[in-house]
């Protein structure tokens, strides 16, 4: 089985010592700890006693098909092997050399329910960091068969988190061995690849996710923000133009246009905000959807997309019932949004034209809760951010059709 891959000694170490009660694989993105923490489950998978449960745990089915299922049944990673996993997508089941495995999706709490009853002889947890914590301490009540092993990988997080506090840093008072990886550690990488790899990732995110480092959250979010380099007072003709709103009722209402100009980068072009408070006065559905659609015409701009708060079912239906055209829901995982904004600006990629003075007036304050920080957790203060949820709306809403102009010249520049 472990013919079929080149690994570097220290994933050969991990597969070699991965004998305690929990073993964990964290560090870098792509530093190789995935593909070593699968061969040991593999191997495990072999050595399970026949009684007791095998189970696969994370954040989701989905992301469990992705970063597991996917991965084991490519035969350029596991050879022949791959043939003995069997899955349906969808399916909450799968065959593993034999084995009848299950897989649980744990997104919030309520997911420590699906183990009660439950009696398991091998756990393997997908990004450990995101599953919640009742869920990981049921699943190791639930591993009681002698010899029974919970295996998992993860990113780094804050050095607060239940994860690294509770049981990384404790792991001589415990049944655990872990293993650190950083990008420098997989030397099937090539330097083209790493280059590009860090380059998407900038501040917080690429000191865990380039270094490996457990490092906290702490003070302004956009810390790479240079209003003398993030302004500018003219734009270039743009090629393509997308469009985002934050809804608010009570709370502010703001839209955003983001376009892709002929250099290379991006430009959130103009904004539209309504604050019913220093109004004195809240606006219908249907009048917010007649405001930008005006303000998008006096623009002279027909977005591709126009993205819209996922909460905001009301709004959404009106947009549709007005016949405006590409009205899509954003995509609100706040913490991705949050990095894809810092990589776009922090690659030099992200302008602001200064006539958004809501936006402006909003980014050097986005802070960090120091609260929800001190619990292990990153989460923003959650104060005068709706043009900047706007910006993240549009802007991770649309990685996929700027993420390669990273390495470009013009994001270079």
């Amino acid at each position: 089985m472990l013919d079929s891959l080149p690994l570097s000694r220290k994933q050969m170490r991990s597969i070699a010592q991965a004998t305690a009660r929990i073993c964990i694989w964290h560090g870098a993105v792509r530093s190789g700890k995935t593909v070593a923490s699968l061969l040991a489950f593999l191997l495990a998978v072999v050595e399970a006693p026949p009684s007791g449960l095998i189970v696969v745990a994370g954040r989701s089915l989905q992301t469990i098909e992705r970063n597991i299922f996917e991965p084991l049944s490519d035969p350029a990673l596991f050879g022949p092997v791959a043939a003995q996993i069997r899955h349906t997508r969808g399916a909450t089941t799968a065959n593993v050399l034999g084995r009848t495995v299950h897989l649980i999706g744990a997104a919030d709490a309520r997911a420590e329910g699906r183990l009660r009853g439950l009696t398991a002889s091998l756990a393997y947890v997908d990004e450990a960091t995101l599953i919640p914590e009742a869920f990981w301490t049921q699943l190791l009540a639930r591993l009681s068969i002698p010899g029974a092993r919970l295996l998992a990988t993860t990113n780094p997080d804050s050095p607060r988190h239940w994860l690294k506090q509770g049981y990384l840093d404790r792991s001589a008072e415990l049944d655990l061995r872990a293993w650190h990886f950083r990008l420098a550690d997989n030397p099937s990488l090539s330097s083209a690849y790493v280059a590009a790899l860090s380059a998407e990732y900038v501040g917080l995110w690429r000191r865990r996710m380039i270094d490996g480092a457990w490092v906290i959250a702490e003070g302004a979010v956009f810390d790479m923000w240079d209003e003398q380099q993030h302004v500018v007072d003219s734009l270039p003709a743009m090629v393509r133009y997308w469009a985002a709103a934050d809804y608010g009722t009570t709370n502010p209402f703001a839209l955003l246009t983001l376009g892709l100009g002929t250099d290379g980068r991006l430009y959130v072009t103009s904004e539209w905000r309504h604050d019913s408070k220093a109004a004195h006065r809240q606006m219908t559905d249907a009048e917010y959807s007649q405001a930008v659609h005006a303000h998008l015409a006096a623009q002279q701009i027909e977005p591709e997309w126009t993205f819209v708060d996922p909460s905001a079912a009301s709004m959404i239906t009106q947009l549709w019932a007005d016949g405006h055209p590409g009205v899509a829901r954003a995509d609100n995982d706040v913490l991705a949004g949050i990095r894809s904004v810092s990589t776009a600006l922090g690659a030099g990629l992200l302008r602001v034209h200064r006539s958004c003075t809501g936006l402006l007036d909003e980014i050097p304050g986005y802070s960090w809760d120091p609260a929800a920080t001190a619990k292990g957790e990153d989460r923003p203060i959650k104060i005068s951010d709706h043009s900047v949820d706007a910006l993240r709306y549009a802007v991770h809403s649309t990685v996929h059709e700027w993420r390669h102009l990273l390495t470009a010249p013009a994001a270079a520049a």
